[in-house]
């Protein structure tokens, strides 16, 4: 998803520049407590850190080098999401809240995107860090004020911190090492840690969204109580480079640029915010929001179907260039996605059953008539960087792993590969491997009577036998309990229905019924926060510099807590050490490899049927905006840093 789209609560947090914090030239601080803080007489201000080495930009650069600074104002975008919403409250879990709401707020730092895991001064217009990272503190804009005029204080950042920490259990969760926020100056805030070396949190403190105290605690046009623990349809007072112009509730937004935006003119927002307005349109169908794109009804485009990409884009409007489609490469980010087992339940609490599972696939045959051979399939938790593990474990990733002992599987040292399909042999042999891991696991298919299919009578008999009639028989995987092997599959996409179709059909050949159950988005939404499912299709996007958010992601601390994402219900002493060694790593060699032996555990234990991925948007646009050349590497930006063009508009118009 790209940057632009920032969603709400935790959806909305761009995504994490997590690993080791290196700051720009300079000392990191002077060696105090924070309450002695201002006691200093010379203290270490920075304009911007990196979790990679030094920072690109020195103090006084006057914007990045990726953006036009010369980009025209002007024209509108026109968006389109699939599903709905109900709010404009981005704190809170309830609900499905509008997308894009991030726009409305600054943060205290502003992302790089052409450097790996670095942040600017946005909000805040220095940052010091306190002696073993103890502690952070940031000094805020003097001009940086609300839509309204108000001035953004020291206040407004503090009680930020404390209602969303508090309202929202997973940035609580990914915050929960910070102890405290407190206003120690004017424009100064301070943030202390419960623990030392975690070298992240000064980082992951800048990426927190700044919200107007003074207008959630006020009152509505009717003489309301706000109350930010609920939700709403008001539009929110920010302080961003737009705010909420027209809207239909769950069916459209219009985001519009604010003229006297109070960061307009600062370095990380130059040749940025380009365009007037941007339009969301909400679909309930994707086949209906792909026909509304061909017809333009919207303006931009992620096709995530290899088989629409492949053959539906011969349109009118594509054979004659007024729409482009167009594959940029992702080199920014790993991935992992995948068929997620919830091992909550106890039939997946097995390891050997989970191995199995994946034999079972056949991912060659699908992506061959399903995908027209686009995709590759996954075999890392980190898939597509340097920091993905391969071939036997050596060095310090083997060093890691011999620490844990007997906590780590002997597969962990080994080449994780996944099981191939490539001739009718293959076929066999999986299914015989994953049926004597089924076996080992206390399963074991059996052949019985299907009474929707039991002979009515002698000549149906006959019938059967002759080969007129279906085989009344069918085979049941079943435990030494009698239970029969069955699996939700919880969707909330017509989308993905073709593969959870081959799917069934592989499974049913050793036994296993797979029920396809399609809800809205707001039931799956709920059904995955509750942990409502058995499996899901689902994953991570993994930074080039991984962190405390992996804790989330894999940490037991996390299993249990509703919303978490955690899908699979991960416990693992192995996995929660080895986080534990990538978030206190203290240089990048020792992050790298702490990341390949958690990678190597995580695959080793099979908590995910690895997916496919491809490693590129694939984007569809019509013809009307242009883009700063090249573009930076971290992300596509659009529509953040591409601009309406009027001259390719007028000539898209002109065709129409």
């Amino acid at each position: 998803m790209p940057q632009s789209m920032r969603q709400s609560c935790f959806k909305s947090l761009r995504a994490p520049l997590m690993g080791l914090l290196l700051l720009s030239s300079g000392a990191v601080g002077a060696l105090v407590e924070p309450g002695r803080a201002e006691a200093l007489e010379f203290e270490t201000w920075l304009h911007g850190t990196s979790l990679m080495g030094d920072v690109k930009y020195p103090t006084d650069f006057t914007r990045f080098d990726y953006v036009n600074p010369d980009a025209p104002k002007g024209g509108t975008v026109k968006m389109a999401v699939q599903g709905s919403y109900d709010s404009f409250n981005q704190i809170i879990t309830k609900g499905d809240p509008a997308s894009g709401l991030g726009y409305l707020y600054d943060t205290l730092m502003a992302a790089s995107f052409d450097e790996v895991s670095t942040e600017y001064g946005l909000l805040a217009e220095a940052i010091f860090v306190g002696p073993d990272f103890s502690f952070v503190k940031f000094r805020l804009r003097e001009n940086a004020t609300w839509h309204d005029g108000q001035p953004i204080t020291a206040e407004d950042v503090v009680w930020s911190f404390e209602q969303q920490t508090k309202l929202n259990p997973q940035v609580g969760f990914y915050y929960s090492h910070v102890t405290k926020a407190e206003v120690t100056g004017e424009r100064e805030v301070t943030f202390s840690f419960d623990q030392t070396g975690n070298r992240e949190l000064p980082h992951i403190v800048g990426q927190l969204s700044i919200m107007p105290k003074h207008w959630w605690t006020g009152t509505d046009a009717d003489g309301n109580p706000r109350d930010i623990a609920k939700g709403t349809l008001e539009p929110p007072l920010g302080s961003g480079p737009y705010k909420i112009g027209e809207f239909s509730a769950g069916k459209s937004v219009t985001f519009t640029r604010v003229d006297d935006y109070w960061a307009k003119d600062l370095n990380v927002n130059v040749g940025r915010y380009n365009m007037d307005e941007i339009q969301i349109e909400y679909f309930r169908d994707d086949t209906v929001m792909f026909e509304n794109f061909k017809s333009g009804g919207y303006d931009y485009r992620v096709e995530t179907t290899a088989q629409r990409w492949a053959v539906q884009y011969d349109f009118p409007a594509a054979k004659d260039g007024r729409v482009v489609t167009e594959l940029f490469p992702d080199t920014a980010r790993g991935v992992m996605v995948g068929f997620i087992p919830n091992l909550r339940r106890e039939k997946f609490s097995d390891i050997r059953v989970r191995k199995a599972l994946n034999y079972v696939f056949n991912f060659e045959e699908m992506n061959r008539t399903l995908f027209f051979d686009q995709y590759s399939r996954i075999s890392s938790y980190f898939f597509g960087t340097d920091l993905a593990s391969k071939g036997a474990a050596e060095g310090r990733v083997a060093e890691l792993l011999s620490d844990l002992g007997d906590k780590v599987p002997p597969a962990a040292f080994e080449p994780y590969t996944n099981p191939k399909v490539e001739s009718r042999e293959d076929l066999r042999d999986n299914l015989k491997k994953a049926l004597e891991l089924f076996k080992e696991a206390g399963w074991e298919p059996r052949t019985e009577v299907d009474e929707e299919k039991k002979p009515q009578g002698f000549f149906h008999s006959i019938m059967v036998t002759l080969g007129l009639a279906s085989d009344p028989t069918k085979v049941v995987m079943r435990n030494d309990k009698g239970e029969a092997f069955e699996i939700e599959y919880l969707l909330n996409s017509s989308g993905f229905e073709r593969v959870a179709l081959r799917l069934q059909a592989s499974l049913e050949r050793v036994g296993i019924k797979l029920d396809i159950r399609m809800v809205d988005s707001s039931q799956y939404i709920n059904r995955l926060r509750s942990r409502d499912y058995d499996l899901i299709y689902s994953g991570w996007a993994q930074s080039l510099s991984p962190g405390n958010e992996q804790r989330e992601f894999f940490g037991s601390s996390s299993a249990d807590r509703e919303g978490s994402r955690n899908f699979a219900g991960i416990k693992n002493e192995a996995v929660d050490a080895l986080i534990d060694k990538i978030i206190f790593a203290t240089d990048r060699a020792e992050l790298v490899a702490a990341t390949k032996a958690m990678d190597r555990v995580l695959l080793a234990n099979h908590y995910t049927l690895p997916g496919w991925t491809l490693p590129a948007d694939r984007i569809a646009r019509w013809d009307k905006f242009s883009h700063p050349k090249p573009l930076p590497m971290m992300t596509v930006g659009f529509p953040d840093i591409w601009w309406w063009d009027k001259d390719k508009a007028a000539a898209v118009a002109a065709k129409n």
